[in-house]
């Protein structure tokens, strides 16, 4: 590991500066997937700004209808938190089946949506839900912030403080995971906001996405049978040493069914 140098403020208007003052500077959330990549030497930044030392990134919040989090909040306090399971019990049965118990004693909420794994769990989360993403400069819709492959909306420096999730009417998470990383190969989430269903699959492409078919006709007859029928195109999905592209698409649709039954089974919310 190359040497760099190491700062932990206090604010978030310090972590600014402080990524300012760099060169090629790193923001460092969890360090689920930027300490391996330093390790490897496949990142070599002149400087980490340890962001676990500012309170006003951590924290979960109801006001309403709005459930927020903040940023550097770890996967394991949303999976335990009562606000979380009450709001939304989807987000806290989703981050509880993240990784292993140290990752989700060390993976952040904001870290996650920064890195924007395709496999990652809660981009499925804050597309279904219509989050949005917040921000020091701005508030980012979720339709507009995953962009691509490990790739988002984010400007240079610009640091993700919370998300802000509005409460699901019905909403459930099912996913096929690796047995090795727990990393979705498919993950489902699908939730009915404002009165509208909204479908989001991660795991199965090159990033999350929506299936407009889906959520067309889930918005007639909310129920698994309605999806029959419904296949994704394999060639817009991944295929790797893991699954073939058909394999990920019949997941999705089994995924999908499972949690449009899961949300109904548990009286609006899974």
């Amino acid at each position: 590991m190359q040497d760099f140098e190491y700062q932990k403020p206090k604010t978030i208007a310090e972590a600014g500066d402080a990524f300012n003052a760099q060169s090629d500077g790193s923001f460092l959330a969890g360090g689920q997937t930027l300490i391996p990549v330093l390790k490897q030497g496949l990142a070599m930044p002149s400087g980490l700004i340890d962001l676990s030392g500012i309170e006003d990134l951590q924290g979960i919040t109801v006001t309403g209808a709005s459930l927020s989090i903040g940023a550097m909040t770890t996967h394991a306090r949303v999976a335990a938190s009562p606000e979380v399971q009450k709001a939304i019990p989807a987000l806290a049965g989703l981050a509880g089946g993240i990784g292993d118990p140290q990752v989700r004693n060390r993976g952040t909420l904001g870290g996650s949506l920064a890195n924007n794994d395709p496999s990652a769990d809660y981009p499925a989360a804050v597309l279904a839900l219509s989050a949005a993403v917040v921000t020091d400069k701005r508030r980012i819709p979720a339709d507009e912030f995953f962009t691509g492959m490990f790739e988002t909306a984010l400007d240079e420096g610009e640091l993700i403080t919370g998300v802000e999730f509005p409460v699901a009417e019905r909403a459930a998470y099912a996913k096929f995971a690796n047995p090795a990383s727990r990393y979705a190969m498919a993950g489902v989430f699908v939730a009915r906001v404002d009165g509208a269903v909204r479908v989001a699959v991660t795991g199965a492409g090159p990033g999350v996405f929506r299936v407009a078919e889906m959520e067309a006709a889930l918005n007639k007859d909310f129920q698994a049978e309605a999806l029959k029928g419904i296949a994704v195109p394999e060639a817009d999905l991944l295929a790797d040493i893991h699954a073939s592209a058909g394999y990920r698409a019949h997941l999705i649709g089994v995924m999908a069914g499972r949690a449009v039954d899961a949300a109904n089974a548990n009286g609006g919310a899974a």
